[in-house]
């Protein structure tokens, strides 16, 4: 599946999870989230479903300008076969000096292919939105310039799972009172981000009622992050600016 105009640049989705009915209803799917987030005319992005094993062929990653690792209900850390043939690729990719822009699961599945540690959040689920802190003492990277973006930042957060250690040579550049490595990067091809910039509100609100509905999180506690959405906003504009600066270099 693709979005393509002749002549563009390419992007590939790594999508980790399957469309749940309400973004099928709603958006198409999560490939049409990620492209109204990250994309822009002129460009052609392709969708790999790698949870259901379709991977861009070798000889073809040359190909594409930069990556995008999705989301994902699986743990980071597992050895489904799916999920070894990943951290496989984003090694290649690494080694390619390919941009890698790893979202969630993505963000962990990213640290643990290239060696960092990954496991349960000490803390337990994260949900909602949530305000992260940019570390100045390890900027500049060229896609953060506090002159354009703010110190802190609000993001969505949905996660049980969290890394733990970054892999050598990468450095953590954000974090959170609920979570230390709310990012990181390596020099400036690879990006993780914990939190969701592709996510809306209503997103969330529905993934809630699908934890809830399967026993996922104990309904004191959704109920009290829905009535936190509420009140609260992510700063959408600001990580789709930080996200296709880091993927296009502008």
């Amino acid at each position: 599946m693709r979005m393509q105009m002749e002549g563009g640049k390419r992007y590939a989705l790594l999508l980790a999870a399957t469309d749940s009915d309400y973004v099928k209803k709603l958006y198409g799917g999560y490939f049409n989230v990620f492209v109204d987030a990250l994309g822009d005319e002129g460009e052609r992005w392709d969708l790999f479903r790698v949870v259901e094993g379709h991977f861009p062929e070798m000889d073809e990653l040359e190909n594409y300008e930069a990556f995008v690792v999705s989301g994902s209900p699986y743990d980071a850390y597992g050895n489904e076969h799916w999920i070894l043939k990943l951290c496989l690729l984003l090694q290649t990719l690494f080694a390619m000096q390919k941009k890698v822009l790893g979202i969630c699961f993505g963000h962990q599945v990213l640290c643990r292919a290239l060696g960092g540690k990954v496991g349960k959040a000490y803390t337990g689920w994260d949900i909602g939105v949530r305000k992260i802190r940019i570390l100045k003492e390890f900027l500049p990277c060229n896609f953060l310039e506090l002159d354009e973006i703010p110190p802190t930042l609000s993001i969505i957060e949905c996660h049980q799972d969290e890394v733990w250690d970054v892999p050598v040579g990468a450095e953590v550049i954000a974090c959170s009172d609920k979570t230390r490595v709310e990012m990181f990067a390596f020099g400036n091809h690879i990006l993780g981000i914990q939190g969701h910039p592709e996510y809306t509100k209503d997103i969330l609100n529905n993934l809630i009622d699908r934890l809830l509905s399967n026993d996922c999180i104990e309904r004191g506690f959704g109920e009290d992050v829905k009535t936190q959405l509420l009140m609260a906003d992510p700063d959408r504009k600001y990580w789709e600016k930080i996200c296709q600066r880091f993927l296009k270099g502008r």
